[in-house]
């Protein structure tokens, strides 16, 4: 196997994935739009845009794997931005025969009743879901094809060193860190799972090159479940600051500013996740590479750092 991998997205987990590469010696390139540089050592840049699939084909030509660590960020534009990108990066690794390691999400297991394990259908209600679903059952139909090889980690919601406002705790800690009241999405009393950034690109490396990992999805190990009030509060204890005021918005409220802010609607469609408890079941993941999530005061200390 080549010892060339090719990332793309520089958001905190394509620079997780990058950095765990480059600690293994890997030789590895990060691709955007931009080229951006990263600033790790030893890593590669170039300026690409991953939906023109013959750009995209001519980066990945050498490569192991394609790390499919994109995230575009406005809810409102998935529709017009996701399908041409993963239908982009299909096509490459079919005409290359890199591996194809997805960063996933939840979304596609939509509301659950229980833990979430990788036995559960993709039943997602929402049409970001249902979006997500399709396109990993599109690289799931071509692996079983035999025209490429694909496995997909997911997440829960991300902490950890550059997550920033994305994070719905990170989103409040630098005002919870002056001290100030904080407000969260939902119920903030329930078990939520939080998924370390860092984790995510261990386990999306380890399912890339192992290959009796492939043509399946792995829930990335992840700590046991915290409220959002225990999350934040945690999060402050490492800093050696005192807790604040967490207020919650409720789901209707969410609902009804939906009417007239686009991206509120989008994240209503969402609120499901915040009225009952999330919990991922990671027990296949950590049994199949012996992966163990980061402690959970660590987490604590990197995220409050990388803000």
């Amino acid at each position: 196997m080549s010892d060339r991998h090719l990332v793309i997205g520089a958001g905190p987990v394509g620079r997780h994935v990058a950095a765990v590469l480059a600690e293994r010696g890997e030789r590895v390139t990060v691709a955007t739009r931009s080229g951006r540089d990263t600033g790790l050592e030893g890593v590669g840049h170039v300026a690409l845009d991953a939906s023109d699939t013959d750009a995209l084909t001519r980066a990945t030509e050498g490569a192991a794997v394609l790390y499919n660590c994109a995230n575009p960020g406005d809810y409102t534009q998935w529709e017009r931005t996701w399908p041409p990108l993963m239908s982009a990066m299909l096509t490459a690794v079919e005409r290359t025969g890199a591996v194809y390691a997805i960063t996933g999400n939840l979304y596609p297991y939509g509301p659950v009743d229980g833990p979430m394990h990788e036995g559960l259908p993709d039943a997602a209600t929402d049409h970001k879901g249902i979006l997500r679903a399709k396109l990993w059952g599109d690289a799931l139909a071509a692996h079983r094809a035999g025209r490429i090889r694909a496995v997909e980690v997911r997440g829960s919601d991300y902490v950890g060193p550059g997550v920033g406002a994305n994070g719905h705790v990170t989103r409040v800690l630098p005002a919870a860190l002056q001290g100030k009241a904080v407000t969260m999405i939902g119920r903030t009393d329930l078990p939520h799972t939080f998924t370390d950034v860092l984790d995510v690109a261990r386990t999306l490396v380890a399912a890339a090159l192992d290959e009796t990992a492939h043509g399946r999805v792995w829930n990335v190990p992840s700590n046991a479940p915290r409220t959002q009030v225990e999350a934040v509060t945690e999060m402050l204890a490492v800093a050696g600051k005192p807790p604040v005021t967490v207020r919650r918005v409720p789901a209707g409220v969410m609902r009804a500013s939906g009417l007239v802010v686009p991206f509120m609607r989008e994240m209503a469609e969402m609120s499901y996740q915040w009225t009952r408890p999330y919990v991922l079941d990671d027990a296949a993941a950590r049994a199949h590479f012996g992966i163990e999530p980061t402690p959970w005061e660590e987490v604590c200390r990197r995220t409050v750092a990388g803000l």
